[in-house]
């Protein structure tokens, strides 16, 4: 029987999606050898292969006890020292794994706060964090209660799932009562109302803030502001744009003073996060947490800070997943430019965007159906221009609306 080095140590990702490439590059600079864990319909997906030292793909449903049978064939043969999940649903299958094998990294209980909307809003509540009101689409009369004592509309939230994907806004108990209906008539349990929560709709501004995480401590964070809500877009279609906050104004202390409270409280000790936030006045208590999770951000978020901070969050996790006691790790030199996306729907498979030409483009968004520019500058004014003038050119030559995603797997 063939057996590895003792001393050259293994990294088993987790992607139940397309997604993570370069942290599994990185991981192989920094010497670790990875194992990657996917769904067979992703096989012949634009791995990294030429990283991997084995792809293992799971056919059928996946749950824990596929993904363990899995990873303990991997822990047979090689000194597996991390369980990463690059992409949202694997978080807790991932810490689960970690559990089974005593692997350090988040146990169950801490992952689930950051995958599960109502243990983060809970969590949020025993913590003292800002947050709008909810209520668990469990009891009838709670349910009522809630209604009796917040003003519509509310927010329909399934407690899993990333983004916008599944919300919606309800404007009447009637609309409330038919939702909670419909979502019991549906034939997959978790996929019922007992897997949703109601909450408070507050109009605002919506942020995100990326962060990366080392023994406890914040290495490096990003605060960004969405153009408009992902809801509002994901819904009703549009420009979906971010940028960069004006370094050192009130509004980013703010935002950066809120998230490290809020990663404190939820027990992460390292890794990547992407959470949002809302904004509904001026002052500190005008600021509510949304949302957390223990990923990169999507839609290109990761792009837009690397063009702005020169910090490519894929990587940076890697080196931190991959440091040792011998092989410490040290934080990233961060520039301090400002950097921003305009992305949308297309009405043409492979957009053109040669007429595009401002020398501030530094990336442009290469998807079928999707058009996309990401800028940078040393002006956060001419960032803001740059994104006002796409989204209107974009809306003339590009843009396309589509149908809401309900849940992760509708359109794979």
């Amino acid at each position: 029987m063939k057996f590895s080095n003792p001393i050259h140590q293994t990294i088993i990702c987790i992607a139940s999606f397309f997604k993570g490439n370069e942290f599994i590059r990185e991981c192989r600079r920094q010497g670790a050898s990875v194992v990657l864990l996917t769904r067979e319909k992703l096989a012949n997906a634009d791995w990294a292969h030429e990283s991997l030292n084995e792809l293992i793909t799971i056919s059928g449903k996946l749950n824990e006890q596929s993904y363990a049978a899995a990873a303990v064939r991997v822990m047979r043969q090689r000194q597996v020292k991390r369980i990463v999940a690059l992409e949202e649903y694997d978080v807790v299958t991932a810490a689960q794994l970690r559990e089974l094998a005593s692997i350090p990294g988040l146990s169950t209980t801490t992952a689930r706060r950051f995958q599960d909307k109502l243990a983060m809003r809970i969590r949020g509540r025993e913590t003292g964090i800002r947050q709008p009101d909810f209520v668990p689409l469990v009891n009838h009369e709670t349910v009522a209660e809630f209604m009796r004592r917040t003003s519509p509309p509310w927010m329909l939230k399934p407690r899993l799932g990333a983004s916008a994907m599944g919300i919606r806004r309800l404007r009447t108990p009637e609309e409330v009562w038919r939702s909670l209906s419909e979502l019991d008539s549906r034939e997959s349990f978790e996929e019922t109302a007992a897997f949703h929560l109601l909450e408070r709709y507050i109009p605002g501004d919506v942020y995100h803030v990326d962060s990366l995480l080392n023994d406890g401590r914040i290495v490096f964070a990003s605060a960004e502001r969405y153009s408009t809500a992902p809801f509002e877009v994901s819904q009703f279609g549009g420009i979906s744009m971010s940028h960069t906050l004006r370094h050192g104004s009130r509004e980013e202390e703010q935002l950066l003073r809120l998230n490290e409270l809020l990663l404190q409280s939820f027990g992460i000790d390292r890794g990547v996060t992407h959470a949002e936030f809302l904004r509904a006045g001026d002052t500190d208590e005008d600021l509510y947490f949304l949302e957390v999770a223990a990923r990169v951000g999507g839609a290109y978020t990761a792009e837009t800070i690397e063009a702005a901070s020169g910090v490519n969050l894929w990587r940076e996790w890697a080196k931190i997943e991959s440091s040792t006691p011998e092989r410490p790790y040290r934080g990233p030199e961060v520039r301090t430019d400002y950097a921003g996306i305009a992305l949308s729907l297309s009405r043409q498979e492979f957009p053109d965007t040669i007429q595009y030409r401002d020398p501030e483009i530094v990336y442009r968004i290469n998807k079928p159906w999707h058009v996309g520019l990401i800028v940078r500058s040393p002006s956060y004014e001419r960032v803001i221009e740059l994104l006002e003038e796409y989204r209107r050119r974009f809306t003339e030559d590009f843009a396309a609306v589509a149908p809401p995603e309900e849940k992760p797997g509708q359109y794979l």
